[in-house]
């Protein structure tokens, strides 16, 4: 598919790389000639410099005109102009990233008369990712598909875990719940495990069932931890206002940190019940005023990865209290989750690039009718989750499972009914027209359900 890409900072990048891995013919355009350098030499792209909301421009990116542009530029305006020139020219497909809150009531008037696709927000998603951890604080991820009825969460197993050393075919039998273990990161070994497959002690887990067995599931091992109620957060940036704004059914008590005092005053006439403090979140005799031991949650969410780092390895000390951090450069990001410096890392350049990918992926598939209708990236982006519906025609339709030869390191690992029923599969079970079906592969190119057997 021919995609052109606008704007290449973090967002630009990772999608850039996303997309570049998938094998699509990209044009990057960005107005500083040497970050088009930089990209060109590292991926298989062609480049080029100047306005990427300006005519010329895009007409020199795919002279024969393109199917897809992605604006994600620092400014709303120009990724706005850039989808309407693309839109003008006959580009059929385009993508905008809108961060500002203000143009939140805008966004279907944007979608329909500007001709957008798809309007990403970042800290808005990124946000949505933090709330969803907060509330189930005993996974370091947490996932929805199936309208919320079927859920995959991360968890990294402890040296006492209970877990340690059983054989996965045992798992249901010892804890009688019904609960998959669908994937495991050992070191830098991925593995789409098997019944005789034996968890260790730091093993990154992945665990898919229904919320309700999920929680059952940690309270049998006397490892669940109820939603975290009195959160902490550093730094009152627009995420910020985002994460505040999905919290207000859950909190009981939030405390906001930051040293910008027009930004304290801006989000405290926002959130009267918010209490909104001026000073340095990174002192420790502040955090200790403000009762940071008494805390369900603490959330670091200021401009710089270090300074989140650092805050959320001063957070973890105080034992019941989970910790929460931004973290967009991948290379610490990945530093922090494999020493345990953080019990959850998020980026916005991640959220965004796996929310463009789901709909690149679906749009290349736009002619079949059991295309992706989530996808979530595990583990480096190394294996996918992705949820489909079963479609008409499908030829494995009413076969139990262990008669479909499936390709290799791919696992169904949930099925929801049409009424609604949540379903761990067997090999007995079959897969039904209109059923919603999700998949964990280490293929990160999957297209679509028929595509799964060999």
């Amino acid at each position: 598919m021919r995609i052109v890409v606008v704007g290449l900072g973090k967002v630009g990048r990772a999608l850039t790389a996303q997309l570049a891995a998938e094998e699509h013919d990209i044009v990057v355009i960005d107005q500083n000639p040497e970050i088009i350098d930089n990209i060109v030499n590292i991926y298989d792209v062609r480049g080029v410099a100047g306005n990427g909301g300006c005519y010329a421009v895009q007409k020199e990116a795919f002279e024969e005109g393109a199917d897809l542009l992605i604006a994600t530029t620092s400014s709303d305006e120009t990724n706005i102009l850039a989808c309407l020139v693309a839109k003008k020219i006959g580009t059929p497909h385009t993508i905008a990233r809108i961060r500002n809150p203000e143009y939140e009531r805008q966004l279907r008037f944007m979608r329909d008369d500007l001709g957008l696709s798809m309007v990403i927000n970042p800290e808005k998603a990124t946000a949505r990712e933090i709330a969803r951890v907060l509330r189930f604080p005993s996974a370091i991820k947490r996932e929805q598909f199936c309208r919320q009825r079927f859920e995959l969460v991360e968890y990294r197993v402890g040296p006492d875990n209970p877990l340690v050393g059983m054989p996965l075919a045992d798992l249901y039998r010892n804890i009688r719940v019904k609960i998959l273990v669908c994937a495991v990161a050992r070191g830098q070994e991925t593995i789409i495990p098997s019944g005789t497959f034996e968890l260790q002690a730091g093993d990154k887990i992945y665990l898919t069932a229904s919320p309700r067995d999920l929680e059952t599931f940690f309270r049998k091992l006397n490892l669940f931890k109820e939603r975290a109620n009195n959160i902490m957060i550093v730094g009152a940036s627009r995420m910020t206002y985002y994460l505040i704004k999905e919290l207000q059914d859950v909190q009981k008590r939030v405390a906001v940190i930051d040293s910008n005092m027009s930004r304290c005053q801006d989000l405290s006439e926002k959130f009267p019940g918010v209490l909104v403090i001026h000073g340095d979140g990174a002192d420790s005799e502040l955090l200790s005023e403000e009762h940071i031991d008494e805390m369900d949650a603490f959330v670091a969410l200021t401009g710089l990865d270090e300074t989140n780092i650092i805050l959320a390895m001063y957070a973890q000390q105080f034992n019941s209290c989970k910790v929460v951090a931004k973290i967009n450069r991948a290379s610490f990001a990945d530093l922090a989750a494999a020493n345990n410096l953080v019990d959850s890392v998020v980026s916005t350049a991640a959220v965004t690039s796996e929310a463009i990918a789901r709909y690149v992926r679906a749009m290349q598939n736009s002619f079949e009718s059991d295309n992706i209708k989530t996808l979530h990236r595990l583990i480096s982006g190394r294996v996918e989750a992705l949820e489909f519906n079963v479609s008409p025609g499908l030829p494995f339709i009413g076969k139990p499972l262990k008669s479909i030869t499936l390709k290799d390191g791919l696992l169904i690992v949930g099925i929801v009914r049409r009424g609604g029923e949540t379903v761990i599969p067997s090999g007995d079970d079959v897969l039904a027209e209109g059923d919603d079906v999700v998949v964990v592969t280490t293929d990160t190119t999957l297209h679509a359900l028929r595509d799964i057997v060999k």
